[in-house]
Order: C-alpha cells, then structure tokens, then sequence
C-alpha cells in the first residue's frame, strides 16, 4: 500500500507543478492559488511517507513524478479548455 501512496502522492506533486508551470505563464491567478494549496497537501504527504521508505518504494516515488509531468503535459490543454470560466475569470486583463 504503501509504494502505492508514495507513487501517488509524487504524481501528484509533480503533476500539479506542471499545471502550475502553466497558470503562471497563463497569468491564471485564482487557479494558480488554488493549484498550491493542492501541491503543499501532495507535499506534506510525500514528506511524512518518505522517510521510512525502502527500496520498492523509493522507486515508486521516482515513478511517480515522469509519470505526473507527462500527464500535465498532456492534460492541461484539456482541463483548459473544460474550465473556461475559471481561466476566463481569473485571466489579467490585459
């Protein structure tokens, strides 16, 4: 279960940094802000998993985190395009 948590936790970690890479080039204010409440909850839990960790899941986390940057890559065109009201509402006007 364990290796299981650490993989998920450094996906979703890194997977929100990526997001995140891309609210701030979009100047997404609202979203950005949102976005880092959700990587310090990923982080704290990477943080209190991984000490203890042994090998198996120390390969989980390193998994975790090409893994959660492809699909931000992948995704984030997509969730765009799915939440325009909030990319149009917290865009700076320019």
């Amino acid at each position: 279960m364990t290796p299981l948590l650490l993989f998920a936790s450094a996906f979703t970690t890194v997977f929100l940094l990526g997001i995140q890479q891309q609210n701030v080039i979009g100047r997404h204010y609202l979203a950005a802000a949102v976005t880092s409440l959700g990587i310090g909850t990923a982080q704290i839990f990477l943080w209190r998993l991984i000490p203890s960790a042994d090998w198996i899941e120390i390969a989980a986390t390193l998994a975790g985190g090409p893994v959660g940057i492809v699909a931000a890559m992948y995704l984030h065109p997509i969730i765009a395009a799915w939440l325009p009201v909030i990319w149009i509402a917290t865009e700076r006007k320019k």
